[in-house]
This record gives C-alpha cells, sequence and structure tokens, in this order.
C-alpha cells in the first residue's frame, strides 16, 4: 500500500471520530437535560407535597400560642383578684373599741330588759324614737339558740337622751312592762356573773 493511501486512510478515519464525538455530546446534553427536568420535577413534587402540611400546623401552632395567651391573661387576672381579696381583708379587719371609747358609748346608752321574745330592734327603736337620735338597738341573742334572750340595749347619739329614756321605765312595749336602766361599763377582769367560791371549800359538818 501507497503511503498517500494510508494518509487518506487515517484522515478518513480521524474525521469519523471526530464527527461521532458531537453526537456524542449532544446526546450526553440531552439526557443530562432530561435527569435535570425529572429531578427538578421531583423536587418541585416535594415542595407541593410539603405546602399542606405547612397549612395544616400553622392553624394549629396558632391555636397553641392563642391558649396560652389566654391561660397567661387568666392567671394575671386571678393574681389582681387575689390581691384585691388579701387588701379588703387587711382593710376590714375588726377593731375593738378601747376601755375609754367603751365607757364613753355606755355612757350613751341604757339597758333594756324583759324585752318581748317577738320583738324587733326597729320595734324598740320606735318605742324610744322620742328620746332623742338613736345610733343602734341591739337585741342579744343566745349564741348556741338564736333565740332572744328578752333584754336589749339602745345606744343614743349624746348621753342626754339616756335621762329621757330612763322615764320609760316601767312603760308597757307590746303588752310587757319594760325595765330600762342605764347601761353599766364592764371593765376587764371584772364580770358581774363570776360567783365563785372564795378560799376553798368549805368540809362537811363544819
Amino acid at each position: 500500500m501507497s503511503d498517500s493511501a494510508v494518509d487518506v486512510a487515517e484522515n478518513s478515519s480521524e474525521d469519523k471520530f471526530t464527527a461521532e464525538i458531537p453526537e456524542n455530546e449532544e446526546l450526553l446534553d440531552s439526557a443530562l437535560g432530561e435527569v435535570s427536568g425529572v429531578e427538578d420535577a421531583d423536587a418541585l413534587n416535594l415542595l407541593d407535597q410539603d405546602e399542606p402540611s405547612e397549612q395544616i400546623e400553622d392553624p394549629e401552632i396558632e391555636a397553641i400560642k392563642q391558649r396560652v395567651k389566654e391561660m397567661e391573661e387568666e392567671a394575671e387576672k386571678l393574681k389582681e383578684m387575689q390581691g384585691e381579696v388579701e387588701k379588703q381583708m387587711m382593710t376590714s379587719k375588726p377593731t375593738f373599741p378601747t376601755v375609754e371609747e367603751k365607757m364613753e358609748m355606755d355612757a350613751r346608752s341604757v339597758h333594756v330588759g324583759n324585752v318581748d321574745y317577738q320583738a324587733t330592734a326597729e320595734e324598740l327603736g320606735q318605742h324610744f324614737h322620742g328620746c332623742g337620735p338613736i345610733n343602734r338597738v341591739t337585741i342579744l341573742c343566745d349564741k348556741y339558740s338564736g333565740h332572744p334572750k328578752g333584754y336589749a340595749y339602745v345606744e343614743f347619739t349624746d348621753k342626754d337622751s339616756v335621762t329621757t329614756a330612763l322615764a320609760l321605765d316601767e312603760s308597757l312595749f307590746k303588752g310587757r312592762q319594760i325595765k330600762v336602766t342605764a347601761k353599766r361599763t364592764n371593765k376587764p377582769g371584772m364580770s358581774t356573773t363570776n360567783r365563785g367560791f372564795r378560799g376553798g371549800r368549805r368540809g362537811r359538818g363544819g
């Protein structure tokens, strides 16, 4: 074979090889494009699948947040209410009058005995209304049964009314003759009902 024939054969094989390369590159690019397209489509599908779950989770999270907020508000209200109750308890503590104040009130009061058991404080106050302004009328009741004991106290605004009220002693109130006396002040440590024995027990026959 001549040299010229060898050159021609080599050139033709080179041309064939170089000619096939572009075709292979195009096929490769096309294949890569298809793969890329499939991956993009799968990614979009995954995103589309994630969106509904996000839409479901968002309302649930918002509901939880709202509930937590409501609980915090309720706790704050309870705290405020507790503070108000404690404040009222502190300001409404019962205060007892001093001995001097008690004596001053008693000096404006009268003791009324033999009071009808069915009588009311309003009725008794009406009986003494002509004596002067009245602060309050107290009908004593048994602490166990709650029944009236048959006597009461009438407290006036001023001491002068006591003198006028004493004039109603032995007057008739609801068909009963009442006993009106000036109220006495019980001093601390002294009791009119304390009738205990002094000096020990007595022996028999002695």
